[in-house]
């Protein structure tokens, strides 16, 4: 083939507008791996960055210096409503997961409402969060809890999780979904971890999508030993005195330095997206509202109120950590008020993958924040609705139905039993402490006004009410009904 020459003035200029045609022509970058973590019952107080001076965090904390804190973040009230939202974008009125399980694990019976029915298999018309990202180039796994469904097309592997194995309701001797071999006297996290540490190794090179849904710091409380007599000796503070729930909390910890030390040996940190949270508020600040179950506060979410079950901050507050390097600014905190339903489309927006088509989100992104954490969002108030009960005992509760908006610094709450409204500034009590309805009856009426409309538009399911010849209570197991080991 004869050797070209660019010659004449004419055949180098032509050169050169070549070569800048090529030189600014874009060049498809690899978009960012996501790796996320999502503890069970983690409170949101649970962690050292979060304000424990019990519970030690290393790892998360060193995440959090890296990344943006978000300290004003909310899940649901319990698992299965959380995950669902967390996987579809949808508030539970779209969904129809408010809780676990069926209405009947609590004896409503005396009480004036029914529950709304709830739905315990995420439904298979919607699209998921990994199917929105294995759509767009990505390789997905799931390891640990999934709490959405767990035979047939309802199991993770059928719901856009190129590999997923499934477990929960104990930390030894655990089962998997599917059956896979388990080493004898092998921890749950410890597992889980093996599986994701495995996985990134594999797919290294192409973007992947981790999520790792660790069944601790559930109950029931069984920790590594080695770990709980780190924690035997050492005094408590802050409501903060479990040793064994400690060591579950380090092995979280421990499993969250495994993969950020991956992430570093594979030079692929600065490609990754890290994110770490919990699912809803920790198994405590139950004694403090005077429910027998106090006897079982295993942490305490203070300064929030009440603990997991519950729609006040306790129960619904988790500590929520973003890492991405170059992206967000280390060691940031932003206290824009998010929610679970602003994960699906904040992960689109990042990977660049296309949002379903066809299926309403209810959520925003969060990249503007993650960004620059004294951005804004669209948005200027968020949703919850739980038209059920969550027990605490015989004759106590910790919830009836309800329903809130969550509106910048402010939070009304409709317990729906008798309209009562209860009306917090959060910013100025955090604590949910003063009930503020009566003093600021306009304020109340007018947030109270955009609930109603808010619940009208989406056609909210209601509880009705209790037809106590209809009730059925012999069928009512009183909640002593567990699903898989969550309440």
């Amino acid at each position: 083939m004869p050797l070209v020459r660019f010659s004449t003035p004419l055949s180098r200029a032509l050169l050169r507008l070549i070569l800048v045609a090529v030189l600014a022509s874009p060049v498809a970058a690899r978009p960012p791996n996501i790796v996320f973590i999502l503890a069970d019952d983690l409170g949101y107080t649970d962690l050292a960055c979060f304000g424990s001076r019990y519970y030690e965090t290393p790892h998360i904390d060193r995440l959090a210096s890296q990344g943006v804190r978000f300290t004003n973040h909310h899940h649901h009230q319990n698992c299965a409503p959380t995950r669902a939202a967390l996987m579809t974008g949808q508030y539970s009125v779209r969904t129809g997961v408010y809780t676990v399980g069926n209405i009947d694990r609590f004896d409503w019976s005396s009480r004036p409402l029914r529950p709304a029915d709830n739905v315990t298999n995420l439904p298979l018309d919607r699209v998921l969060l990994p199917q929105v990202l294995k759509r767009a180039g990505y390789a997905t796994a799931m390891f640990g809890k999934w709490h959405l469904g767990q035979q047939g097309d309802f199991h993770p592997g059928r719901r856009g999780f190129d590999e997923a194995i499934e477990s929960a309701g104990q930390h030894y001797d655990f089962r998997t979904n599917p059956t896979v071999e388990v080493p004898k006297g092998k921890y749950l996290a410890d597992f889980l971890t093996d599986r994701a540490v495995d996985f990134i190794r594999r797919n290294r090179e192409r973007p992947f999508f981790l999520y790792l849904p660790h069944f601790g710091v559930h109950s029931p409380h069984q920790a590594k030993e080695e770990l709980v007599a780190r924690f035997r000796d050492k005094p408590g503070a802050g409501g903060h005195r479990n040793p064994v729930y400690a060591a579950m909390i380090a092995s979280v910890d421990e499993s969250v330095g495994r993969i950020t030390a991956l992430l570093d040996e594979l030079r692929l940190a600065d490609d990754t997206l890290v994110v770490f949270a919990s699912d809803n508020g920790g198994v405590g600040g139950y004694a403090r509202a005077g429910l027998e179950r106090g006897r079982d506060d295993v942490t305490d979410n203070a300064p929030l109120r009440n603990g997991k079950g519950s729609l006040y901050e306790g129960g619904t507050r988790v500590p929520l950590i973003v890492r991405w390097p170059g992206r967000a600014p280390a060691g940031a905190v932003c206290d824009t008020p998010t929610v679970h339903v602003d994960v699906l489309p904040t992960f689109a927006a990042i990977s660049g993958a296309a949002l379903p088509a066809g299926q309403t989100l209810d959520g925003e992104s969060l990249l503007p924040l993650i960004r620059d954490p004294r951005a804004r969002l669209a948005r200027d108030a968020f949703f919850q609705h739980f038209p059920g009960y969550l027990g605490a005992g015989p004759g106590q509760w910790r919830t009836t139905p309800v329903s809130l908006i969550h509106a910048g610094d402010w939070k009304l709450m409709e317990f729906l039993e008798d309209g009562r409204l209860e009306l917090y500034n959060l910013r100025e009590d955090i604590g949910e402490s003063r009930n503020l309805a009566q003093e600021l009856p306009e304020k109340a009426r007018a947030l109270h006004a955009r609930l109603v409309a808010w619940r009208t538009s989406m056609k909210a399911p209601m509880p009705t009410k209790n037809n106590a010849s209809a009730a059925e209570p012999a069928k009512r197991k009183g909640g002593k009904k567990r699903s898989n080991g969550d309440d």
